[in-house]
């Protein structure tokens, strides 16, 4: 079986991660972890959601986290090289982007969003389909002259907790249609981890069939069911090289509940229970990858020891077995090694 040489991998702990946290996460404890991303090696990382923080508290501090990190000291000779993603739904928050863009302090690239599922994208946007490609075309042309880049993404490839299966090919349709207005990449989410490793890898190798470019698609998994690393291994066979995931694989559906507040969120969780779900744990991917001699250009260690400490700010044990059991030896030590030095 032929795997990628190397692979592109993006931290988005800080927004998706955190998102579905029912406390609040200091401001302190997000700049800090965004800068232990930066200094671990990835260069892409997304860190907040510009839209109304009504809904969505949890980005109450978006101003605040990109003003903060664009002035840090511990990452000021590396942040030019790292690219750094917000989420913007809708138009408002497209324009906060371009504005804070303007004032030296905003974000690289945004993000926008379809799901193939009328119902969920309704449920997410508040939008038809129709009314949000018009949309996305006129956000993505102001989004280029103010200098940022556009992340086109597609949900509910796999199935939608609403309506139930979807189409693969209509994914596919829909990422045509991304590239055609002009989004830079798209991002391929199995947004609450309905997709067996079988249908990643048919729908994978159906994309590239059609569209080729892996560099320009994202992996996006969950592992609700404890299949996301299969679906990873699933996705690299299909060819795909460009990954994304969460410290300790927390994250999923915003919130509705945020440090002892009910709030709006998106609605009821669609999950039978929010407290198990959540995205590939990032530290098990690397580790993984380094395993099968997948260049990841990471500090896998430094990851490991980043880990630990999202599980203290989060105040609960992760879903991440590697930072628990470490990295496997890739060299004899102790007792053995003696032997064999004084046996050579």
């Amino acid at each position: 079986m032929k795997y990628p040489d190397k692979v592109t991998i993006g931290d988005i702990t800080v927004r998706d991660g955190f998102q579905h946290e029912e406390k609040f996460i200091p401001t302190d404890a997000k700049v800090w972890l965004a800068e232990q991303q930066i200094l671990c090696g990835f260069k892409h990382i997304e860190i907040t959601n510009l839209g109304n923080p009504k809904g969505m508290p949890q980005f109450k501090d978006a101003d605040e986290l990109l003003k903060r990190l664009r002035s840090s000291k511990k990452v000021k000779d590396l942040i030019d090289d790292v690219s750094i993603t917000a989420v913007t739904i809708r138009e408002r928050a497209v324009e906060r982007a371009i504005e804070a863009k303007k004032e030296g302090w905003g974000p690289d690239r945004i993000l926008l969003m379809v799901s193939t599922s009328e119902s969920h994208h309704m449920k997410n946007s508040g939008l038809t389909l129709d009314e949000y490609w018009k949309m996305s075309e006129e956000c993505i042309k102001k989004a280029h002259d103010a200098g940022l880049k556009v992340n086109g993404t597609v949900s509910t490839i796999w199935g939608c907790p609403i309506e139930g299966p979807t189409e693969m090919k209509k994914a596919v349709e829909f990422t045509k249609r991304w590239l055609d207005i002009g989004a830079n990449d798209v991002e391929h989410a199995d947004h609450d981890g309905s997709a067996s490793p079988d249908r990643i890898f048919e729908y994978f190798s159906l994309l590239l069939d059609s569209v080729d470019n892996p560099h320009k698609h994202i992996v996006h998994l969950h592992t609700t069911r404890g299949w996301g690393l299969a679906n990873v291994l699933a996705a690299l066979q299909a060819g795909m090289t460009n990954f994304e995931a969460t410290m300790g694989g927390i994250g999923g559906q915003p919130a509705n509940f945020v440090s002892g507040v009910p709030v709006a969120g998106t609605g009821a969780y669609y999950y039978a229970d929010p407290n198990i779900t959540g995205l590939v744990s990032i530290e098990d991917m690397v580790v993984m990858m380094d395993e099968m001699g997948i260049e990841t250009n990471l500090d896998i260690d430094k990851i490991l020891e980043t880990g630990n400490m999202v599980e203290r700010i989060v105040g609960r044990p992760l879903r991440s077995e590697s930072i628990k059991t470490g990295r496997i030896p890739k060299e004899l030590k102790g007792v053995v090694k003696e032997l064999e030095t004084a046996n050579a």
